[in-house]
């Protein structure tokens, strides 16, 4: 079964090493193989990662897109390490990502991790505001 992606014009998306970027016009392409792909609205630039939570991100993101995805584990669980130590509550969204990511689903792992950092910001928010989170 073939993955089916649209594009918009100039959307770009990563299959496997490459950069893919569209023309002018709307584009369907369906793809076959195992490839990773990451469409641009789910990449997030090592630049852009301002918070714990999105380093952690950009960490699985590298994971998912390269051929030795354990050359990347201890940037993660130093991350991780991290996080839990200052946001201990954040354990049940880190234990989700570590699972995906011990089966092998790092896509999935990406989406799970796209909850850590909606927690994240829960937290940061509230500690603006200075109430407190579940």
């Amino acid at each position: 079964m073939a993955l089916k992606v649209e594009l918009k014009p100039g959307e770009r998306f990563i299959l496997g090493e490459s950069v893919i970027t569209n023309d002018s016009q709307r584009t369907r392409l369906f793809i076959e193989g195992t490839t990773p792909i990451l469409r641009e609205k789910d990449i997030l630039l090592p630049e852009n990662a301002r918070t714990p939570c999105e380093r952690i991100y950009v960490v699985i993101q590298t994971m998912y897109l390269s051929a030795d995805p354990k050359a990347q584990h201890a940037a993660y669980f130093e991350l991780v390490k991290d996080v839990v130590r200052a946001a201990p509550s954040a354990l049940p969204y880190i234990e989700a990502v570590n699972n995906e990511i011990l089966t092998g689903s790092l896509y999935k792992a990406l989406k799970k991790t796209q909850a850590l950092i909606a927690y994240e910001r829960e937290l940061l928010d509230h500690a603006k505001c200075g109430t407190g989170v579940r």
